[in-house]
């Protein structure tokens, strides 16, 4: 009966390989931990095709999402998509690998303005992905006044009109750069001041969002709404009444860039994937679908002169006066984090 048994198992595991190599043709599989609505999908299954890779795609909703389960070992994840200062705050606490960009030969396309930056001084754990401002979609026929400075947002004819990014460092960043301040600083007393203004601000929002900020907008629900760039040109191709603005005291300017996590088991795969995002078609395809800049050369080449010559959407460096790049600020998160908390609290 052993013997049998023995036989029946053998012959199984054998028709098995014959007939499906059980598993020796097994397709090697990447995880892709990225922002929500952040790529073409269509982009995703050409790559597998093309590379005989599977692509499990996962997403999140803000930095600070991504690197807690990065950090509590959430996810088996191979490449994600981390803003300036996260990368800076990866890197730090060793959770990268250093990219070998002899295997990412299309990081030619990028421009050059977009490399040696201050997250990543050497291009060793990061290749850029998409970057942009924040400033303010306001509605036309519901805003008379000119848009011009970040204070529109506390005015009390806009009560319930309002859209705030459910981001700390947006949220603060954005009412500190109205205080005259920096939106890194660590200075006490001005993360008081803004905390305060945010609370008296609360009243007049009508909701604190992320990706549902565009449909809202497109819809008429609000009159004012804090967005990244690059969601403009979409919000603004289906609502013509709207319009995108960076304010006079200055913004935002970020970067979100490819990276591959200390725990991903698959670095070469992780790393011809990100190379495949860096040609020239698949990084159009991206820029084209999601709105925002490219800082692929090649791509730009092939987008539409209306987007690509609006300094709201492609500023030059001359056009980003008192805009900075936010930095890691790990000593001060805490406060930053207790802020946030009592604001959304009240």
């Amino acid at each position: 009966m052993k013997k049998n048994l023995k036989l029946l198992l053998l012959l199984l595991l054998t028709t098995c390989f014959i007939l499906s190599g059980c598993g020796n043709d097994k397709k090697p599989t990447i995880t892709v931990y990225n922002w929500g609505d952040y790529i073409d999908k269509s982009v995703l299954k050409d790559f597998e095709k093309e590379h005989d890779i599977r692509v499990i795609y996962e997403e999140y909703a803000t930095n600070e999402d991504m690197y807690v389960k990065l950090k509590a070992g959430g996810g088996d994840y191979d490449v994600i998509f981390p803003s300036d200062y996260m990368i800076k705050r990866l890197i730090d606490e060793d959770m990268l690998h250093k990219i070998d960009l002899n295997k990412v030969p299309n990081y030619k396309n990028i421009e050059d303005r977009f490399k040696n930056l201050g997250y990543d001084p050497n291009n060793e754990y990061s290749v850029p992905y998409m970057w942009g401002t924040v400033g303010i979609m306001y509605n036309k026929t519901m805003v008379n006044e000119p848009v011009d400075s970040w204070r529109i947002l506390w005015d009390d004819k806009y009560k319930k009109q309002i859209l705030m990014q459910y981001s700390q460092r947006d949220a603060i960043g954005i009412t500190l750069k109205m205080l005259g301040y920096s939106l890194n600083t660590k200075n006490t007393a001005e993360l008081e001041e803004a905390k305060d203004m945010l609370i008296k601000q609360k009243p007049l929002v009508l909701a604190y969002v992320v990706d549902e900020v565009k449909d809202k907008m497109i819809g008429n629900e609000a009159a004012l709404a804090v967005i990244w760039s690059g969601e403009a040109p979409n919000m603004i191709e289906q609502n013509p009444d709207l319009e995108y603005v960076i304010p006079k005291e200055g913004t935002n300017l970020w970067f979100d860039a490819m990276a591959i996590p200390k725990s991903s088991q698959h670095k070469e795969e992780a790393e011809l994937f990100i190379n495949y995002l860096c040609e020239a078609e698949a990084a159009f395809k991206n820029s084209d679908y999601i709105g925002y800049a490219t800082p692929n050369s090649e791509a730009r080449k092939m987008l539409p002169k209306e987007i690509t010559s609006n300094k709201l959407f492609y500023p030059e460096p001359d056009d980003l006066d008192n805009s900075e790049v936010f930095v890691d600020l790990a000593d001060s998160l805490a406060e930053y984090d207790r802020i946030w908390t009592e604001v959304q609290a009240k």
